[in-house]
């Protein structure tokens, strides 16, 4: 037996309607439809004309009707600007009680959920009116007293919990979503984002544990999702896809926008295209020419997309990259993407639905990447439906996505309730001065709201279902403001510096309204708070009575020969816990200095810096044994007069080397640098021998050369 489901993708360039039928585990395309926007109602994704976009909606369905018959529910699928990301986690305790059941793993999934749109509220309370739907989520792991496992079901042990990764999109995205479909005559059957759909329908739960980025390029977005560890580690978006090459193409040739969409997709299957302008003028143009007018907005595409999957991805780049969506045929698209993200070309590739398990198709339905995404969306709304309820809270009406049982909690979060109105009104609250800056002291909550569903009293945990009449009745005020201080300052009355291994303890001073005050003194409304820490390294140093250790820290400069020389290793060095830091360094508790100064300012260190040969060497052995001739090669001079080399220097010196005469070295300098001695009572003669050939004391020698004297005994001796 089959099952017919509809489902509509509404894209920034055009709308598909699907007809899509299971017949268990397969799926048969028997319909498609595609229909372009006449203007441009849709925006990165988000509906911008209701009722234009519903007038085409309403077209694609009653062309379906004609010949599949009444249609009243749809899926569809979501995408938005603000997209947003939470990740959170439930636990509970499973200790003597029977073995967790799939209702017991559907509320502790709920759980997680719940507090991931807890967590997105948080971040979001400075924005008044600002709300979030959660459309939906992926379990990230099960753990079962905290070690990972594959499934909670027939469990038994202390502690079972899920983490999961939620996906959530403005009130305003859905709410257009909603509208449109109404004014076209349907239903919300089940929604979906764009990037989850794309994933369901290509990459197989199997497939997940390599870690793989797919990303749906549209005309106004570019969906992005993430795969790893056998699950759905992330989902994002980037406002940039096909609508920027189409503009590209409409800026650089003067034309209309439709018309530079026409052209951008005659890039893929032309090898010349004529450009009619906005003037009137047509012309010839190679493809190859239009793709290098618009390599900037292509090379644009490509790094924005990749950016985004190194931010969802941890900063490295995926295994691979799978593209679809009609953006994906841009050219050189693959190539840019591959080299933006450091991969080889065969390893980021456009699949179309030819790809999809499974999956048959009408003759008439073509096999492209932009029909991925209406197929995954009508997969989805089989397989993971999100159900939509509405609820009253005080005379609000709140829509909802179900996901399993829905309580109070929820639907305070969405119709976004005030934390305030939990309680009864909270103490007066108490303003003070503390640096200059005014600081208000919120007073006590005061006791919790009573909350009644349909009259009857319940709790936050109550179970709620569509079309629930929720009442909050405000409890008693609360104790007005009282604080201290300390409660102020934290941890910043004290703190424990090293410099140089010694530990420094430095203690904030407090004054209250100008007196000396301690730091659990009660404070009052108006009260002028005037704390002094020791927040720089210079104050630090000013602090312990140290500032002349930076009094070195300046690179000196010297002259040498005439030319401005720096020593940066005669300056002093000063490190925060082992980094490079000026004297505005902001300091915090525990941070360790080291200090340490530069070598001395000497003529010396000045030459062995600078690697400067002082002296005339020649390296020869002589009896076996190796000598090393040496004699100066320069004169030294400090501004202009003559120094040795532990002369100290200044800053600005003139340093001037002025080079001796060098004679050769000849065998008879070789007896001034060795103590060796005819052997005690010798009384032959001897001669000279280099390399092995005669030579004379005045004969000239050289580096490497090997000399003796080789002894000759007396022809009178016996």
């Amino acid at each position: 037996m089959s099952e017919k489901i509809f489902a509509l993708d509404i894209g920034t360039r055009s709308v598909v309607g699907i007809i899509l039928e299971q017949y268990e585990e397969n799926y048969h395309v028997v319909d498609l439809i595609v229909e372009e926007h006449t203007e441009r109602a849709m925006v990165d994704g988000q509906i911008h004309n209701v009722v234009y976009v519903a007038e085409v909606i309403a077209h694609i369905k009653n062309k379906l009707e004609e010949k599949h018959g009444p249609l009243t529910k749809v899926a569809v699928a979501a995408a938005g600007r603000s997209l947003k990301t939470e990740q959170a986690k439930a636990k509970i305790t499973i200790t003597n009680r029977p073995a967790l059941t799939q209702a017991d793993i559907d509320r502790l999934e709920l759980a997680a959920v719940q507090q991931a749109q807890a967590n997105l509220l948080d971040h979001q309370e400075q924005l008044e009116g600002h709300h979030y739907y959660c459309v939906a989520y992926s379990v990230l792991y099960n753990r079962l007293d905290g070690q990972e496992i594959g499934n909670l079901i027939d469990q038994q042990g202390n502690e079972a919990s899920i983490e999961v990764i939620a996906t959530f999109l403005p009130r305003v995205v859905v709410e257009s979503l909603i509208a449109a479909l109404k004014r076209a005559g349907l239903e919300m059957d089940g929604l979906t984002l764009e990037p989850i759909a794309a994933i369901n329908a290509l990459i197989p739960t199997s497939m997940r544990r390599l870690n793989v980025a797919l990303v749906d390029i549209g005309a106004g977005t570019s969906d992005i999702a993430i795969t790893d560890q056998s699950t759905v580690t992330a989902y994002g978006m980037v406002p940039t896809a096909g609508d920027e090459i189409t503009e590209a193409l409409s800026d650089h040739y003067l034309l209309d926008f439709p018309v530079a969409e026409t052209l951008k997709r005659e890039l893929s299957v032309q090898k010349e295209v004529t450009i009619s302008d906005i003037l009137g003028f047509d012309e010839q143009v190679p493809v190859l020419d239009v793709i290098q007018n618009i390599e900037p907005a292509i090379d644009h595409l490509a790094s924005t997309i990749a950016n985004e999957i190194l931010k969802l991805n941890g900063q490295k780049s995926p295994k691979a990259v799978i593209l679809i969506g009609g953006g994906s045929l841009t050219p050189q698209i693959t190539s840019k993407l591959s080299h933006a993200l450091a991969l080889p070309d065969n390893r980021v590739a456009v699949r179309d639905i030819d790809a999809i398990k499974n999956l048959t198709r009408a003759e008439h339905v073509q096999a492209t990447p932009e029909l991925v995404t209406p197929i995954g969306i009508a997969i989805s709304a089989k397989n993971m439906p999100i159900k939509y309820m509405a609820v009253q809270v005080n005379n609000q009406i709140v829509r909802m996505f179900e996901l399993k049982e829905m309580t109070v909690t929820d639907a305070l979060l969405s119709a976004n309730i005030n934390a305030s109105k939990l309680y009864g009104k909270p103490g007066l609250a108490m303003s003070v001065s503390l640096n200059g800056q005014t600081i208000h002291i919120p007073g006590e909550l005061g006791s919790p709201t009573m909350i009644k569903i349909n009259g009857e009293i319940a709790s936050m945990k109550t179970a709620i279902t569509n079309e629930d009449v929720i009442e909050l009745i405000e409890g008693t005020n609360g104790m007005e403001a009282s604080a201290t201080a300390s409660d102020l300052i934290d941890n910043a009355t004290s703190q424990i510096i090293t410099l140089n291994g010694q530990p420094y303890s430095i203690t904030a001073k407090l004054k209250i309204n100008g007196s000396s005050a301690s730091f659990s003194q009660q404070l009052h409304e108006g009260d002028e708070i005037l704390v002094e820490t020791t927040s720089t390294l210079q104050q630090l140093m000013t602090k312990l009575g140290k500032n002349s250790l930076l009094d070195d820290r300046s690179i000196p400069t010297y002259y040498l020969n005439e030319q401005k020389v720096n020593v940066p290793q005669f300056a002093a060095t000063i490190t925060v816990n082992g980094m490079a830091c000026s004297l505005d360094t902001i300091l915090q508790n525990g941070d360790a200095i080291e200090f340490s100064t530069g070598i001395d300012r000497t003529l010396e260190n000045f030459i062995t810096v600078h690697s400067i040969q002082m002296a005339d060497r020649c390296d020869v052995t002589f009896q076996g044994e190796s000598i090393q001739l040496s004699r100066p090669a320069f004169k030294t001079l400090v501004n202009h007069r003559e120094a040795d080399l532990m002369t100290s220097l200044n800053m600005n010196d003139k340093i001037q080397l002025l080079p001796l005469e060098a004679t050769p070295w000849t065998f008879q300098d070789v007896f001034k640098f060795t103590n060796w001695q005819l052997p005690e009572g010798f009384k032959g003669t001897f001669e000279l021998v280099r390399n092995h050939v005669k030579a004379q004391f005045d004969q000239p020698i050289h580096n490497g050369d090997e000399l003796s004297l080789r002894l000759l005994p007396s022809s009178t001796q016996v």
